[in-house]
C-alpha cells in the first residue's frame, strides 16, 4: 500500500450495514509512502493508523486540490 499526504483511505465495512469509513491521509509516516498514516475523518478526529487488507487508497482526490494551467 502505497500513499501520499491529500488521498483518501477508505475502509470497507466488516459486517452487514456498517458504511465504509473515509479518511484524508494527512501525513505518511512510513517510508516510500507505507503506513503509518495520520488521517482526519469528516468529523475532525485524527488517528494514526496502520490499514489492513480491508482499506484501499483512493489517489484521486489528491487531483481535486491541484491547480490547472
Amino acid at each position: 500500500m502505497e500513499a501520499h499526504a491529500g488521498d483518501r483511505l477508505v475502509t470497507h465495512g466488516r459486517t452487514v450495514g456498517q458504511r465504509d469509513r473515509v479518511a484524508e491521509i494527512v501525513e505518511v509516516l512510513g517510508d516510500g509512502g507505507t503506513p503509518p498514516y495520520r488521517v482526519r475523518f469528516d468529523d475532525g478526529h485524527e488517528h494514526l493508523l496502520a490499514p489492513g487488507p480491508d482499506s484501499v487508497v483512493r489517489h484521486d482526490a489528491a487531483q481535486d486540490r491541484i491547480p490547472g494551467p
